[in-house]
C-alpha cells in the first residue's frame, strides 16, 4: 500500500548467530555426487592453503568498502560500483540519522521495518510510529488514510479479529526485512530512496485460515530533512523483484509461531 495514496498490499506492511559447515564424512562429496579419492596429502595441503589465501584476499577486498580510487570505471559506466551496495560499516547513530545520503538510506530501510510491523495493526501503536517518521505537515493525512485502510474487513482477511486483536491460541506475524536500498534522487535536504524488501504476513497456529506467507516488494520513499532528521513525505509500493522460490519445506504452524516468538526483528539496517 502506498501510505497516503494506495490500498494495502499483502506483505507490504507486515521481522547473530554462527554458521558451522560440516564436511561430509560419508561416501559423497556434499553435493550429491561421489567423493573423489586418490589425492596425496601434500596436494590436499596445497589446495587448502590456496583456498585460505583466496578467502583472505576476498575479505581484504571487501573491507576496502568505499575506496573508489583503486577501482577503474572504464567500460563499466552502466554498472553500480561495489561501494554502492556494500554494507557501510558505520555504527548506528544514537539519535536520528546522519544528514547525508547514507543517512537517508538508513532512515528509509528502518522506516520500512516500522511500517511493516505488527504494531501498525493497532491504532494506539500505529499513530506514534507515524508521528515519529512522517513530516509533521502530513501526519494527520497519513493517520486518516491508514485508519480507513486497517478496516475490520481487512483485519479479518489477514486472520485477526475485526478490532485488530489476535485470536486466542494464535500468533500474528507481520514483518518487513530490507534486502537493499538505492538512492534515486538526492540533494542536501531531500532524497528519494527505494527499499527492496521481503515480508511475512499471516496467522501462525493450528487451523489458521490465513497462514503466514512471504512476499517481495519495493518501497519508494520521498524523504525530507526536517527538525534534525529524515522524515517521510510520500510513500509508495510495488511488487518484486521476486526470486524463484526454493525447495524449502514449509514449516508447521507451531514451528513458525515459535520462530516469531524467539527471533526478534531487526531494529537497525545498513
Amino acid at each position: 500500500m502506498s501510505l497516503g495514496d494506495d490500498q494495502h498490499s499483502s506483505g507490504g506492511y507486515g521481522g547473530t548467530g554462527q554458521t558451522r559447515t560440516r564436511l561430509p564424512d560419508g561416501g559423497d562429496d556434499g553435493y550429491g555426487g561421489p567423493r573423489r579419492g586418490g589425492r596425496s596429502s601434500s596436494r590436499s595441503l596445497v589446495t587448502v592453503v590456496g583456498v585460505v589465501v583466496l578467502l583472505l584476499a576476498a575479505i581484504a577486498f571487501a573491507n576496502r568498502g568505499g575506496d573508489d580510487s583503486a577501482s577503474p570505471d572504464d567500460g563499466a559506466a552502466d554498472k553500480p560500483k561495489a561501494s554502492s551496495t556494500a554494507p557501510s560499516g558505520t555504527q548506528p547513530v544514537k539519535a536520528g540519522f546522519a544528514h547525508d545520503q547514507q543517512g537517508a538510506q538508513s532512515a528509509a530501510a528502518n522506516y520500512a521495518v516500522a511500517l511493516g510491523s505488527a504494531d501498525m495493526f493497532d491504532k494506539a501503536k500505529r499513530d506514534p510510529i507515524l508521528q515519529a517518521i512522517i513530516v509533521p505537515s502530513r501526519v494527520a493525512d497519513f493517520e486518516t488514510t491508514l485508519d480507513k485502510a486497517y478496516s475490520p474487513g481487512f483485519n479479518k482477511n489477514v486472520g485477526l479479529n475485526e478490532d485488530g486483536s489476535t485470536p486466542k491460541g494464535y500468533t500474528f506475524v507481520s514483518r518487513t526485512s530490507p534486502i537493499g536500498t538505492k538512492l534515486t534522487e538526492g540533494s542536501a535536504d531531500n532524497a528519494t530512496v527505494e527499499v527492496w524488501c521481503s515480508g511475512l504476513l499471516g496467522l501462525a497456529g493450528q487451523n489458521s485460515t490465513a497462514p503466514v506467507t512471504s512476499s517481495w516488494f519495493t518501497i519508494t520513499m520521498d524523504l525530507e530533512w526536517i527538525n534534525g532528521d529524515w522524515k517521510i513525505v510520500t510513500h509508495s509500493q510495488k511488487d518484486g523483484p521476486a526470486p524463484i522460490p526454493g525447495d524449502d519445506r514449509a514449516s508447521s504452524a507451531d514451528e513458525m509461531a515459535k520462530a516469531v516468538q524467539e527471533y526478534g526483528g531487526f531494529t537497525y539496517a545498513r
